[in-house]
């Protein structure tokens, strides 16, 4: 099964998102189903940091329109994030991890810096034994700023909602460098705060 899109509600620096579980549903439905979805463009200072170097220039923000059609690699970095949303409110750390590169050089910054897909794993493991202690994450305010055809970064929020015995709610902002592996895209730099 496959989550697509039911709709998208943008809003200027932030937009939400609603899935829906659908089965059978791939290739051009849904690229059909995609197809009118919008994101916010960059914002300035972002538009600024990535776009500055590449062009000599700044690029002019049409301020009657502040969104734009989504790309395909920006659809597919969202999906990644929709992906181990599922996963964790599922309880599976393991599927959650599949979001990441597997790789001896990923690298996750939080209160202490686990190097490796295999350290990063076990410290989730450890932090998150059961899953009560996991609670409900949910994602929002993502925006993607694509850096090429292979990397690209990714901003957010998180709200976990647990119990106050199992650690209470939480709430912070992350960042994420994606690659685009043969596996698809994976997080190879995560810092959350």
């Amino acid at each position: 099964m496959q989550r697509v899109w039911e709709s998208v509600r943008f809003r200027r620096k932030r937009f939400t998102l609603f899935a829906r579980e659908v089965s059978a549903m791939s290739g051009n439905r849904f690229v059909e189903k995609l197809k009118g979805l919008r994101i916010q463009r960059f914002a300035t200072a972002c538009a600024l940091l990535v776009l500055l170097p590449a062009t000599g220039h700044a690029p002019a923000q049409d301020a009657d329109n502040p969104l734009h059609t989504a790309t395909r690699q920006e659809l597919d970095v969202v999906k990644v994030l929709l992906a181990q949303e599922k996963a964790w409110n599922d309880g599976d750390l393991d599927a959650y991890a599949k979001g990441y590169k597997n790789s001896p050089d990923t690298i996750f910054i939080g209160k202490q810096i686990s190097r490796g897909y295999a350290q990063m794993l076990e410290d989730y493991k450890h932090n998150y034994p059961t899953k009560a202690s996991m609670g409900t994450l949910g994602f929002s305010e993502l925006e993607v700023h694509p850096l090429s055809d292979t990397f690209a970064v990714c901003l957010g929020k998180y709200h976990l909602d647990r119990v106050k015995k199992e650690g209470g709610p939480a709430d912070g902002s992350f960042s994420l460098v994606l690659e685009k592996t043969a596996d698809g895209w994976k997080i190879v730099l995560d810092h959350t705060s």
